[in-house]
């Protein structure tokens, strides 16, 4: 048998690429991704080689991985009903369970019902194609997240991109479509990941009413940090009900994993039998769904766990910039350390990680290029001398590389 001919195409020359910048990368000791820890994941973690460092990188803003009430709803999910649900949920896989978790979600949420997904990705997918088609427009934020971008390219709905929280912009692109499509959806992200700042929940709201949109909001990164007492936007801007589709997810603030669509029973009864990642990705596992309800039960048991969010993230901000940190227009927990070229950014990680300081750089094509970052994220659970401990290692490192006087 004749040996066979390499292939010599596209696919080669990408990983090729990537390789070799990583290569160069790690040569350089500036590859910080991929990073192992043991144990749990909580203000401090420990790493695979040893070092226990603050970790300010996660998104477990409530610090609610590994808590007794959590836990035990996990083990005692295992006990009962094992590792796995056996199916997809439309056809085997649903137990009581998930009927539980999302009669909790719903309750949480002040909707009618809710629908459980295997990942936030695959919620934005799910809403977004069970809900528009061709003949329909789509408007998004341009800061939103990638899963929406991906959520709207596989719907065959036209879509555009208004600037961002640009609310001029919106209506512009909404007075424009008026009688021309059969629906309008406007998406947002709640807590923008990457900006740390808030969408203009009130005048989105508004546009949509008056030009006869729909609205769907992202709230990965707002249930559990926005709000007095961790309800998201809607509480944020007292605005409960506003929103048509209330997307989440049950892996951030929630220490699980999966995500949600909480909307009216007709919704929500529609999208069990028409969204492709519900009918065709295997249901939750219990222990999942088990520990995703009794998060929720906790943040609504111990409102003092946001209040101290709250607390923490102002600290952190104001020592920030009183050393001079340009932290962008952050009004949330996630806060971006702006420096705006990638080899300080990546010089800057270096000294932190150094320092005992978990932190991720975000560079292009993340962000534009002269927008390179540090992306830093609060926990309710950070101590006042791990606050301290990061703001002397960002001070001490800003000075050694000219960031700040």
């Amino acid at each position: 048998m004749p040996e066979a001919t390499p292939v010599r195409d596209g696919i080669e020359a990408k990983v090729a690429e990537f390789a070799s910048r990583r290569t160069d990368m790690q040569e350089a000791d500036r590859y910080f991704y991929l990073q192992a820890t043991t144990g749990k994941t909580n203000h401090r973690v420990m790493m695979a080689d040893g070092r226990d460092m603050v970790m300010l990188a996660s998104y477990s803003y409530l610090g609610l991985i590994g808590h007794p009430r959590v836990d035990a709803a996990a083990q005692a999910a295992i006990d009962e009903y094992g590792s796995g649900a056996g199916g997809v949920r439309l056809l085997t896989g649903t137990t009581d369970l998930h009927e539980r978790l999302e009669a909790r979600i719903a309750a949480f949420a002040k909707r009618e019902d809710s629908c459980v997904y295997s990942s936030g990705y695959a919620t934005n997918i799910a809403i977004i194609t069970g809900l528009t088609g061709p003949g329909d427009l789509i408007l998004m934020d341009k800061l939103d997240h990638a899963s929406i971008v991906d959520g709207c390219l596989l719907s065959g709905a036209k879509w555009r991109t208004y600037r961002h929280n640009d609310m001029a912009h919106l209506e512009k692109l909404l007075a424009g479509a008026e009688g021309r499509y059969a629906t309008v959806l406007v998406v947002a992200d709640s807590v923008f990941s990457m900006d740390g700042d808030i969408m203009d929940l009130p005048t989105t709201k508004a546009l949509c009413e008056r030009y006869g949109a729909r609205l769907m909001v992202d709230e990965a990164h707002s249930v559990g940090a926005l709000g007095a007492t961790g309800h998201g936007v809607e509480e944020h801007f007292g605005m409960c009900g506003s929103i048509d589709f209330k997307m989440g997810t049950l892996s951030k603030s929630i220490p699980s994993v999966g995500g949600y669509c909480a909307a009216s029973a007709e919704v929500i009864d529609f999208l069990r039998h028409n969204s492709r990642p519900f009918i065709f990705s295997a249901a939750l596992p219990p222990a999942s769904a088990a520990a995703a309800i009794a998060a929720f039960d906790v943040i609504e048991d111990e409102p003092e766990r946001v209040q101290r969010l709250h607390q923490v993230t102002d600290d952190y901000v104001l020592g920030l910039r009183a050393q001079g940190w340009d932290t962008m227009l952050a009004d949330t927990c996630v806060v971006p350390v702006l420096v705006g070229d990638e080899d300080k950014t990546m010089d800057l990680t270096r000294m932190l990680f150094d320092a005992g300081v978990f932190v991720c750089p975000i560079v292009h094509p993340a962000v534009p290029k002269g927008t390179e970052r540090l992306r830093t994220c609060l926990m309710a659970t950070h101590t006042a001398e791990d606050i301290a401990q990061v703001l002397e290692a960002f001070e001490s490192a800003g000075k050694r590389l000219g960031l700040v006087s």
